[in-house]
This record gives C-alpha cells, structure tokens and sequence, in this order.
C-alpha cells in the first residue's frame, strides 16, 4: 500500500510540475539549460545523476511492487515453485522490460551513429536517412513514452490501493458491473476499473503530494 501510494505520488508530482508551472517559467528553465549546454558550463554528469537517482528509486519500488504481488500469486505454492517464479519474473523485468527501456534511452545515440555514416559505403545514404529519422522521432517518441510513465503509475499504484481497501475494490466492481448492462457493456465493464483505478490514484497522489510539501514547509520554518 506504501509502494501503490508512492507510485501516484510521483505521478501526481508530474502532473504537478506540468500544470502548475507557467509556461514562461518552463521556457526559462529550457532556455537556461540550452545556454548552459552551449557555453560548457552545465555539469552534466550531476544532472544524469540526479535524473538516474530519480529512475532507479520509481523503478526500485515498482519492481518490489511486482514481486510482492508475484509472491502473493504464489504463495500457496511449493516453495521451489515460488523461487522458480520469482527468478523468472526477475530475469523477465530486468532483461525484457529495463533492457528494453535502455535501448530507447540510447535511441538518439543510435541515430546519430547512423546519421554520421559514410554515404559512399554500401547503404550508407539509407543509414544516414535512418538516423536523422530516428532523431526527428526520438523526441515524439521520449514525450509519448513520459505521458503514458505517467498514467501507469495511476493506475498501478491506483489499483493496488484500491485492491487494499475491500469496500473500495466491491465498490468498483459494483459499478463495472452496472456499466456491463449500459450499450457497448462489454467495452464498458472492460474499461470502468481502468478508469476509477486511475481517478483514485490521481485523488491518492495529490494527497500525499500536498501533506509531503506541508511536510517540507514546517521542516524549512523549523
């Protein structure tokens, strides 16, 4: 429960920073980073460490989040059955789901490799065409890839609070199956604890979101 609420906290902190900051603050803050890149004067070793810390802790929790439930699947289970499923969730995330996230972090090297190819060299024009493609994408591709970070962990951590308060979850599953009677039920009934499990993760995420910054303005007055 915890780990679910730190989840649509970080969402909410998102949105937060999305919505709540002018877009002149945000033009600033770009235009600042932009000249600081240009001039040499950035340390971007820190920055990469403070977005990477910020990473490994969302996908610390995540991951701890999925072998619990894993666990608990199993949990009747013989235990070399258990080890046996855990070490293969395991291996699945770290191999399939962070590997695959690595190779989209590396994307726009990958594109600029290519696009530095030597055009007399076999396919060397359609690998130069290939990266520039690849780096005119990537950064559709890195913003669609954020928005969607955003609502799994709505409902992610929505979800598993709502699967730890059992009037919640009868709740939700009351309602999913009066929206089942309406037209188009089926889609309905498929797609109504999707959404309430998202609404209460976004309710969940701006409450911890506001007693954290209440939390931090008696620290900085203390």
């Amino acid at each position: 429960m915890v780990g679910g609420a730190f989840l649509c906290f970080e969402g909410a902190e998102k949105l937060a920073h999305r919505f709540l900051h002018s877009p002149t603050e945000s033009d600033a803050e770009r235009a600042a980073l932009t000249d600081a890149l240009v001039k040499g004067s950035a340390d971007l070793v820190a920055f990469e460490k403070d977005k990477i810390k910020g990473a490994i802790r969302t996908d610390f929790v995540l991951s701890a989040e999925i072998i619990a439930i894993t666990l608990g699947t199993v949990a009747t289970a013989a235990f070399g059955t258990r080890v046996a499923v855990l070490a293969g969730i395991a291996l699945l995330m770290t191999v399939g789901v962070y590997g695959f996230v690595a190779g989209i972090v590396k994307l726009d090297d990958a594109g600029l490799h290519l696009s530095r190819s030597d055009p007399a060299q076999a396919l060397g024009g359609a690998k130069r065409a290939l990266g520039r493609g690849i780096l005119r994408a990537a950064p559709w591709l890195m913003k669609a890839l954020s928005a969607a970070g955003t609502l799994a962990m709505f409902l992610v951590g929505g979800g598993i609070l709502t699967h730890g308060v059992p009037w919640l979850h009868h709740g939700i599953e009351s309602l999913a199956a009066a929206a089942g009677a309406l037209p188009l039920g089926g889609v309905l009934q498929w797609l109504a604890p999707m959404v309430l499990d998202a609404l209460v993760g976004v309710a969940a995420g701006a409450a911890v979101l506001l007693a954290v910054g209440l939390l931090g303005r008696l620290r900085g007055k203390g």
